[in-house]
């Protein structure tokens, strides 16, 4: 399946061949309560009345804002989230997330996509 953009044109999100729905966010970008809104609608259009588990790339991230992380903590067609970073600064912006809001289904932080993608695919 080919990429969708996301409205508002900061990411795009995909379902690739092996199952896993991939929500990439464009480089230094804002992520605003509107921008989450429009993800999380995009990821429940492409698993249509399937639940996938999903890859965040939020690498080079520049701000999540509170009321985008409120969006994140909604139930949406992701079983199992693996947030994918690189920085120190991804690894606050994920741990500050997951310590304020619940999370809608298990979900971890990882700097190393072969292990996230391991996570991700495991049987649970």
């Amino acid at each position: 399946m080919e990429p969708v953009m996301v409205d508002g044109g900061k990411g795009t999100v995909e379902l690739r061949p092996d199952g896993v729905i991939h929500l990439i966010w464009e480089p230094q970008v804002r992520i605003e309560q509107h921008d989450a809104q429009a993800a999380m609608a995009a990821v429940n259009a492409i698993a249509g009345d399937k639940t996938y588990p999903m890859l965040v790339d939020m690498a080079t991230t520049e701000n999540v804002t509170r009321a985008a992380r409120s969006v994140f903590s909604i139930p949406c067609a992701a079983n199992r989230i693996a947030l994918l970073g690189s920085s120190p600064v991804d690894r606050i912006l994920a741990n500050f997330f997951l310590g304020v809001h619940i999370p809608p289904c298990p979900t971890r932080f990882f700097t190393s996509r072969t292990e996230s993608m391991a996570w991700l695919l495991q049987a649970g």
